[in-house]
């Protein structure tokens, strides 16, 4: 797993991480733990919209039916 201290919201680093919240992105050796000024800028990110293309097949815009 990789480890981020920056807070990806102020971009701030964040000293004793162990004492912050944060969010575990992905599984096992690809996963990152992404550490968190406060709270808020933890949820700030949750609440950040994610597309997901790979789940959404009934437009294709580079195959004109």
């Amino acid at each position: 797993m990789r480890v981020s201290t920056t807070d990806p919201i102020t971009l701030h680093d964040v000293p004793n991480p162990e004492s912050h919240p944060y969010v575990i992105e992905g599984e096992g050796d690809s996963a990152i733990k992404i550490y968190f000024e406060s709270e808020e800028t933890k949820n700030e990110y949750l609440n950040i919209a994610v597309e997901h293309p790979g789940k959404d097949f009934q437009t294709n815009l580079n195959n004109p039916v």
